[in-house]
């Protein structure tokens, strides 16, 4: 079910991240733009000129040039379905490291992602603790950088979204953090693919949170 529900909502996808304390799962709905595609108009062009309003876009300025180039490249490419995915990984890696879940993030990361993972996992599992966390809500996911280098893609996106995190002891005693009290996060990451690959599939490769 998983590798089918990657093959359909996650055309392009993810890749890897370093252990992050910071949970939830469950976003909230939020009203968005409907998916925007660069058009296939002349790229020299379009490149050198920002739209004039970009609050309806899934790219800030500063990306389109490398998207123009990705779309060239890869005639296949939507933005807006990339996002989709994107918004998608987000939520189901987050709660499958709250979990435990290594299975789903063997499939969602790239090697070094999963093991940073695992290894943060494995070391929660060893004090005996657990996570009870929610992402109540993506306030915001725009791409902010793409790159291109020996037929690699690697897009970088970043979320703002507000996570509640609770860490329980053992005996399920509180240790930290508030259901009650949502914090607000900043992170970029960075998925990449293989251009020309039979796996649609973009997979975690960096994380990071300002």
């Amino acid at each position: 079910m998983i590798a089918a529900f990657l093959g359909m909502r996650l055309y392009s996808v993810l890749g890897k991240r370093t252990g992050h304390e910071q949970e939830p799962v469950l976003p909230r709905e939020r009203t968005a733009a409907a998916p925007v595609r660069l058009d296939e108009a002349d790229g020299s062009q379009a490149a050198t000129s920002a739209p004039a309003d970009t609050s309806g876009l899934v790219y800030e300025p500063a990306a389109e040039a490398g998207l123009r180039q990705l779309l060239a490249t890869d005639r296949n490419f939507d933005a807006g379905r990339f996002m989709e995915g994107a918004e998608a990984a987000y939520r189901m890696i987050l709660e499958a490291y709250w979990a435990g879940d290594r299975d789903t993030l063997r499939d969602l990361c790239d090697d070094d992602s999963y093991e940073a993972f695992a290894d943060a996992i494995a070391a929660r599992e060893g004090r005996g603790e657990t996570l009870e966390n929610r992402l109540m809500g993506i306030d915001s996911a725009k791409i902010t950088d793409v790159e291109l280098n020996r037929g690699e893609a690697r897009i970088t996106v970043r979320y703002r979204a507000d996570i509640s995190a609770v860490t329980r002891d053992a005996d399920g005693k509180l240790i930290a953090g508030s259901m009650s009290d949502a914090a607000q996060t900043d992170d970029h990451w960075t998925f990449r693919r293989q251009i020309g690959s039979g796996d649609p599939n973009w997979l975690l490769d960096e994380a990071e949170s300002a």
